[in-house]
């Protein structure tokens, strides 16, 4: 049974206390479900951004470590925000402490983020068209990354973060004024994920998978030197 059906069948039910407390158990606790496709894009466009759909092909498949999805997640009112990275092969989470959502501040953010991962695990980032992200350029240049854009209202492009920043309600609950999280508390959050057995890798954890492609990336390196 797909998850889909799953959806369906909640949201089919007349309201009452059942269907309340089914739908307490989403993830998302969402009370109706989103449509996928939400018209036109009123974000404006970001310069010169690049397309999900000119991205390096070997991306899609998970197969090679090193590209990253990434986001804001968004606190009460939207006036405070919390970055996550995801890394695409492991699941691995990186959280982030924002000042703000400008994108000056996810410049800097995002960028000593990136500096702190070692250079073979990290190539590209695929991000939404959130204006944040306004100075990729300066990203590429300062980290190396290559910045790629989905889709507008294309949630399922970055599928790895949308799951992560569903998970990550569970500790962050929407309304929650996201200011009061130092970095050390973040940290805390991303390890407690990280270290959480996922069955896609036969119940292996990111950080295990992570640390596997850390190892075999430095060893290659030694042997070239």
């Amino acid at each position: 049974m797909s998850h889909e059906t799953i959806y369906s069948a909640i949201y089919v039910l007349p309201r009452g206390e059942l269907r309340t407390q089914l739908v307490a158990c989403l993830r998302q606790g969402r009370s109706t479900r989103k449509p996928r496709s939400r018209g036109t894009d009123r974000r404006g466009r970001i310069p010169d951004m690049q397309s999900i759909h000119v991205r390096p092909p070997e991306v899609a498949d998970r197969l090679i470590p090193g590209h990253w999805e990434g986001d804001l997640i968004k606190g009460a009112g939207n006036r405070s925000s919390i970055g996550t990275l995801v890394e695409r092969t492991s699941g691995f989470v990186v959280l982030i402490k924002m000042s703000s959502a400008s994108a000056a501040d996810a410049l800097e953010s995002f960028g000593n983020a990136l500096d702190r991962i070692p250079t073979a695990l990290r190539k590209t980032l695929t991000y939404d068209q959130g204006k944040e992200m306004s100075y990729h350029a300066a990203l590429t240049l300062r980290t190396g990354v290559a910045v790629y854009f989905a889709d507008p209202h294309s949630p399922w492009q970055r599928g790895s973060n949308e799951n992560t920043n569903g998970l990550l309600r569970q500790y962050l609950p929407k309304g929650t004024d996201l200011s009061g999280y130092s970095q050390d508390h973040l940290n805390q959050i991303a390890l407690s994920l990280n270290t959480r057995p996922r069955a896609r890798h036969q119940f292996q954890t990111p950080l295990e998978i992570y640390n596997a492609h850390l190892q075999l990336a430095e060893t290659s390196i030694d042997v070239a030197h």
